[in-house]
């Protein structure tokens, strides 16, 4: 079944309303034909231990953190964020889900080999995702938090800009005809 049949699952008669789909929206239809959402990125298997751990994290955020959500709680420049957000396999710091934004914060361990290596491969897989992910330091955040927010800014604004579509051909003032 594709995310543009207009049946319900269950009965083979048009769907309720809350189950119908429409063009833009960021749910479509998984096996059995339960809806899935765009936020629901989280491997299910390990859910619910990631999600309590998610919730530990919250409770108990760095100095950084807190800066941080400060800057970005409510609405920055009219972009929601989440915190500590699980996808996949992975709890996100920050992140924007309709910009597929993530904004990480590292501590001084990210500066062990290792772990930068750990860090490589998480981004790796986020960005296979559709995320972009930008990284700030525990310093940064501290010493710099306005240019970290103006670098996040930079970013969104730059993604907004796209160029605009090319208009359909036709001749003169006339609009084009449709098929």
């Amino acid at each position: 079944m594709n995310s543009t049949d207009n049946t319900n699952p269950r009965s083979g008669t048009a769907p309720l309303p809350s189950e119908r789909l429409r063009v833009g929206d960021h749910r479509s239809r998984g096996a059995g034909g339960r809806l899935h959402y765009g936020y629901e990125m989280a491997d299910p298997f390990y859910y619910t231990l990631l999600k309590e751990f998610a919730n530990e994290l919250r409770q108990k955020p760095t100095e950084a953190e807190n800066i941080m959500w400060d800057c970005l709680n409510g609405n920055f420049g009219g972009i929601h964020f989440r915190r500590q957000h699980v996808i996949g396999l992975f709890i996100a710091d920050f992140v924007c889900l309709k910009k597929k934004l993530i904004i990480e914060i590292d501590g001084g361990y990210h500066q062990l080999p290792e772990q930068q290596i750990s860090d490589q491969k998480r981004t790796e897989w986020l960005e296979s995702k559709g995320f972009k992910v930008l990284r700030f330091s525990n310093d940064e955040i501290i010493g710099n938090i306005d240019g970290v927010l103006e670098s996040i800014k930079t970013y969104i604004i730059k993604e907004q800009i796209k160029p605009p579509p090319t208009p359909p051909k036709g001749r003169g003032d006339k609009p084009p005809m449709e098929c």
